[in-house]
């Protein structure tokens, strides 16, 4: 394995050193990660198969057949409806790397469970968990990028109509919710049906600038990626520290692996905006953060932490997988090629 001194003369030498260092967490016999916990395993699938659609290395291919069949027998409908969605979108990459209906079929279940936990307290919206305690922003973001996704790959006319209807109704709700705060970033959620004032997590963020860019996709009305950039710039402008190095909030005191995870979800989906709108600022910042968590945050294994402007402080699947995302979206700038085809 690469060394720490050595410095890698692209950004895919840093992917490839990076994905490795990643498949060092994989177990085979549970098709999970070791050392995070249920919906982390679905970001890890998608960081590796961004790479793969990135490279067209086919190295690790199988992991996506054992995950899947180790793991479908409960159609992934598990703990809440947010880890839920976060399998169903890595089930639609699945799909689109590897053109496996089972793929795509898994997240249209996922969907359709995920319908059972809309109601009309607070005018609509998806609970975060089955006991219905919470109505928060990461839970109805994802279920709206997934009804997103899911039109865009229907063939059938009333499927895509059912979408739709579903994509209009879930950004209206969260449109009026209030989690949109005067900064224009994205408070955590609802607490007596208004903004709780709770943090402003980079993946909500992310989530949210990649959805309002694809209904922007599918709609051509400017309103929508007017939106997406203004959260976007808001991140870059409140978010990240004078350096432009992302600073997830909870850095302060020590990220747990939840916290971990959410910068490299941000730039994931900042890269689907500039996918969608080529604005130099994005790209900037995309690499500028890239060069910072290669040189400033990664150990003699190549293995990342939570302060990508250093230093190291610890190593898990969660904060690994976070850094790919993050240099897989380097690698596809610095390539001129891409991934993530919405």
């Amino acid at each position: 394995m690469m060394s720490h001194s050595a410095r890698p003369s692209s950004y895919r030498a840093y992917a490839d050193a990076a994905i490795a260092a990643l498949q060092g967490w994989y177990d085979s016999t549970t098709g999970l990660y070791a050392s995070v916990t249920w919906w982390h395993t679905a970001i890890c699938l998608d960081a590796v198969i961004d790479y793969m659609a990135c490279t067209g290395n086919r190295d690790v291919l199988g992991i996506l057949a054992t995950t899947f069949e180790k793991n479908a027998s409960g159609n992934f409908l598990e703990n809440s409806y947010d880890d839920m969605a976060w399998w169903a979108l890595a089930w639609i990459n699945a799909f689109d790397l590897t053109a496996e209906a089972r793929y795509l079929e898994m997240a249209q279940t996922i969907f359709v469970a995920m319908q059972q936990g809309w109601d009309d307290v607070c005018g609509g919206g998806v609970w975060w968990d089955f006991a219905r305690s919470y109505k928060n922003a990461i839970t109805n973001e994802l279920f709206l990028l997934l009804a997103l996704r899911l039109h865009r790959r229907s063939t059938v006319d009333t499927e895509r109509e059912s979408y739709r209807a579903w994509i209009d109704r879930e950004w209206n709700w969260f449109k009026a919710s209030g989690m949109i705060n005067e900064d224009h970033l994205i408070n955590d959620g609802l607490r007596n049906c208004q903004n709780n004032g709770g943090t402003t997590w980079t993946y909500n963020q992310g989530i949210i600038v990649a959805a309002l860019a694809e209904m922007y996709q599918i709609t051509g009305e400017s309103a929508y990626l007017t939106e997406a950039e203004m959260i976007a710039d808001a991140v870059m402008r409140i978010l990240a520290a004078p350096d432009g190095i992302l600073r997830e909030p909870c850095e302060v005191k020590g990220c747990d692996s939840n916290g971990a995870q959410f910068k490299g979800i941000f730039v994931r989906n900042l890269y689907t905006l500039y996918q969608i709108h080529e604005q130099p600022r994005y790209r900037a910042f995309i690499l500028q953060n890239v060069t910072s968590l290669w040189e400033n945050n990664r150990n003699e294994f190549n293995q990342f932490g939570s302060h990508w402007a250093g230093q190291h402080d610890s190593a898990d699947a969660s904060r690994q997988s976070s850094a790919v995302h993050a240099i897989n979206a380097a690698m596809a700038l610095a390539d001129a090629s891409g991934f993530l085809v919405p």
